[in-house]
């Protein structure tokens, strides 16, 4: 993930093994990492149980929330690939019976958007 996309607010793909380094404490027992992806300092993972979002707050980013989304709980999601002259795709995610989505994330160019639909329709429908 370049710097310019980075400070867009695009997501890049984070390995498994960095994730699983950094934020290991979070999983279950039996719950392995699909895919991750890393913004200037959130991350957001899907797993084969639920999708996780860490959002750094403040200035130093010492304080951390951590989302749990359960996939039975996402109504439905989108995935807008990234055009000619776009930089970025986009993903949309309805959790419940929200009106607009709950969560929205940009990925960079270089992020396969396919693969991350792909993950969703598996775990969501």
């Amino acid at each position: 993930m370049g710097l310019f996309s980075a400070l867009m607010g695009n997501a890049g793909q984070a390995s498994s093994e960095d994730l699983q380094k950094q934020y290991g404490q979070l999983f279950l027992d039996d719950e392995k990492i699909e895919m991750g992806f890393k913004l200037i300092r959130d991350v957001f993972i899907f797993t084969n149980k639920r999708l996780i979002l860490v959002e750094k707050q403040g200035l130093t980013g010492s304080k951390i929330e951590y989302k749990s989304i359960a996939y039975k709980s996402i109504s439905r999601f989108s995935v807008e690939t990234a055009g000619t002259f776009d930089l970025e795709a986009e993903l949309k995610i309805w959790v419940s019976s929200e009106q607009n989505p709950s969560i929205t994330k940009q990925f960079s160019k270089s992020v396969n958007v396919y693969e991350v639909q792909k993950v969703l329709a598996y775990y969501v429908l």
